[in-house]
């Protein structure tokens, strides 16, 4: 690694934060300047980022006073028809748009009322040198596919009324940020595709009870193949129609606004699906409309279409669809997929980015860091309070900073290592070999002026070829012994660590933290969508709520703990932002304790010592327990007494640092959290 030498000084605070990056300034200010040449050049005409982002108010279809308007961009098309059940999908002369004057490639066709009625169905026709097919418009807003058919078309929605907003403004509570990750077709019970409703009314009250104050959904652009858990994008202005009508989404949103949980959307900005007809890949028959040319057009490990970020319509396409979702459906933010994929020419793929001439190398698409720095712009200039979170794993330095102090103005990124090193730990390691000092340095190695969302796991670790944490450390021994009665050793384990490793995890966060829906309370299984694998099969693609709502099976006490867990820290206003201060650290004992505010975190992880009167240095003064993983309510021992006061034990040695000794009893493997009085 180049180590800070005589560089000139930046006037950029990512470098002035971090002098490790001063080798490097003429990259990081070059990227700077081309996101602000590039927003200059955007906005030239239109005087902002929000002004500029109106591509869906103006292509697509629209109903107005005169009757229908209908807009697409084709530049390599000779002709376009609008074909639909209105005119037997036949390309008459009356439905051929024409092209505008004085433009590069806009189509349009007006029609007169009662041309076009809500809920009917079209596609374009379009043609173009050599050939032609039928399309799905670009700018589509409801999608939907023939019952019992692989054929999607757009559909023509104008409903009578139009939806009115319960809740018209609406701040999100990021403070800390306690996120519930979700996916509304497998958000149910039944073997089959959930809806918007059904989430609605049975989901959002389990997460508002449960005490998380953000959900992320998941699959909401429309996507043809369901397996592909939305992210095969085909119509990107389109809520999948698989859950239900916009009107259902919207209700879904303003009901949890009403409850003061926000809500965030998966965007898929990273590619595309491969598909022509219901997809962008040859709308207009040229294959680079949207995308990069030759090899960089399909992504070498998805099987998808990569968009060329350096073409100022595919910024246009793309920009505007944030301001859509922001706009029409009121999502308070969102969680970009793939930002690895998307920062590097290589797609990140094979690289182990070890240190930080990784980032500097000439390696990077300079094109997708422009255009996701200005999207964190526009978004944070349509919604100020609005929630952005990117999925990145290499580190790359100033992705969740401030795009004026050079960085790419995300407001948190994935602490993607976390969960990797938590199924490292339980593939890899006895139980014996847990050291604390590992899993603290794990848990708090992040860069200091960057928000992070911590996670034990996600959706990725729930899917077939995976396994959930719960499934690692019960596996089989779930299907025989959750009863409450049953004393099963794997079980006791299982639950006990299940519930270390999410308190030590939201304990040490720095922004905010995420659990994917069931995961809490140790869903059973795997996530499989139907395939032909699997003989089409619902079984494993949803979630089996009947569990946790027993009285006799254990999965209630782990969700209980969960509750109690993210209330508590839930409670804490700004404990995200106080400082991590490590207490006591012993790799022996594989004892653990850390400090924030005035709770303070204390983990045995040892499967078999138990220490009576074991110390700790701490302030001085009187503690409470207010949480602890032995409690029998959580499917602990009881071997903890939460009525008992701790006074801490003077100790000249730690007298003029404000220490003493603080003596607890620590069974194996348990948990508890004191609060100093």
């Amino acid at each position: 690694m180049k180590t800070p030498g005589k560089t000139r000084k930046s006037r950029l605070k990512l470098i002035k934060n971090d002098p490790w990056l001063a080798p490097f300034t003429d990259a990081i200010e070059g990227r700077h300047r081309e996101v602000l040449r590039k927003e200059a050049e955007l906005t030239a005409q239109s005087g902002s980022l929000k002004n500029f982002a109106n591509a869906y108010e103006y292509f697509g279809l629209h109903q107005t006073d005169e009757g229908w308007i209908f807009r697409e961009y084709a530049p390599n098309a000779t002709a376009i028809y609008l074909i639909g059940d209105f005119n037997d999908w036949k390309p008459l002369p009356k439905y051929k748009l024409k092209k505008i004057k004085g433009t590069y490639g806009d189509w349009e066709l007006k029609l007169k009322p009662g041309q076009l009625k809500h809920g009917q169905y079209f596609k374009m026709l379009v043609e173009w040198p050599g050939g032609s097919g039928e399309r799905i418009p670009a700018y589509a807003q409801r999608v939907v596919q023939a019952p019992d058919s692989p054929i999607f078309s757009a559909q023509v929605w104008a409903p009578e009324k139009s939806y009115k907003w319960e809740v018209k403004k609406f701040k999100p509570n990021a403070d800390p940020l306690l996120i519930y990750e979700c996916h509304i077709g497998m958000a149910q019970d039944k073997e089959g595709i959930g809806t918007y409703e059904e989430f609605r009314q049975n989901i959002l009250p389990r997460v508002e009870k449960d005490g998380y104050n953000c959900i992320q959904i998941m699959a909401i652009q429309e996507h043809p193949y369901y397996g592909s858990f939305g992210y095969h994008v085909s119509s990107f202005y389109a809520a999948s129609s698989k859950f239900g009508t916009p009107e259902d989404l919207k209700r879904l949103i303003d009901d949890a606004h009403s409850r003061g949980i926000a809500v965030i959307m998966d965007i898929v900005h990273s590619h595309a699906v491969k598909n022509e007809v219901e997809g962008l890949g040859r709308l207009d028959g040229d294959p680079y409309l949207y995308f990069y040319p030759g090899d960089r057009r399909e992504h070498p490990a998805w099987d998808s279409l990569c968009f060329d970020y350096g073409k100022n319509y595919v910024l246009y396409f793309l920009l505007s669809n944030c301001r859509y979702w922001l706009e029409e459906y009121h999502f308070d933010g969102f969680r970009f997929d793939g930002v690895t994929s998307m920062l590097y020419l290589n797609h990140g793929l094979g690289q182990a980015f070890g240190g930080y001439e990784d980032y500097y190398n000439g390696g990077q698409d300079t094109n997708a860091i422009t255009y996701l720095s200005l999207a964190n712009l526009l978004i944070h200039s349509v919604n100020k309070h609005a929630i952005t979170i990117a999925e990145e794993m290499s580190g790359m330095p100033g992705l969740a900073l401030p795009v004026k102090w050079g960085g790419m103005g995300f407001d948190y990124r994935m602490a993607m290592g976390i969960p990797d090193y938590w199924i490292k730990t339980l593939k890899e390691k006895k139980d014996e070999d847990w050291h604390p000092t590992s899993i603290f340095w794990e848990l708090t190695n992040r860069r200091a002026d960057e928000k992070t969302i911590s996670y034990v796991e996600s959706h990725d670790q729930a899917l077939v070829g995976d396994k959930t944490v719960v499934f690692r450390l019960m596996d089989s021994a779930m299907y025989w012994h959750m009863a409450k009665e049953d004393d099963d050793a794997t079980i006791a384990r299982g639950m006990a660590l299940h519930k270390m490793i999410r308190l030590v995890t939201l304990a040490s966060i720095n922004g905010g933290y995420l659990n994917f829906m069931g995961n809490e309370w140790g869903h059973p299984e795997w996530i499989d969508f139907p395939r032909e694998g699997n003989g089409w099969s619902y079984k494993y693609a949803r979630r089996q709520w009947e569990l946790v709502d027993s009285d006799y099976l254990k999965y209630f006490m782990l969700n209980d703990f969960d509750n109690a867990m993210i209330h508590l820290i839930g409670s804490r206003k700004g404990i995200e932002n106080s400082p991590v201060v490590k207490l006591w650290e012993k790799d022996d004992d594989q004892v653990l304790a850390f400090m924030r505010e005035d709770l303070v975190f204390v983990f045995n992880f040892s499967p078999t010592q138990s220490f009576q009167g074991y110390g700790v240095l701490a302030p001085a003064g009187e503690y409470e327990c207010v949480l602890s993983t032995d409690d029998p309510a959580f499917g602990g021992y009881g071997n903890i007494d939460p009525r008992t006061h701790h006074l801490t034990q003077y100790d000249e040695l730690y007298a003029p640092a404000g220490r003493e000794w603080l003596k607890l009893y620590l069974p194996p493997r348990t948990a508890m959290v004191l609060r100093k009085l």
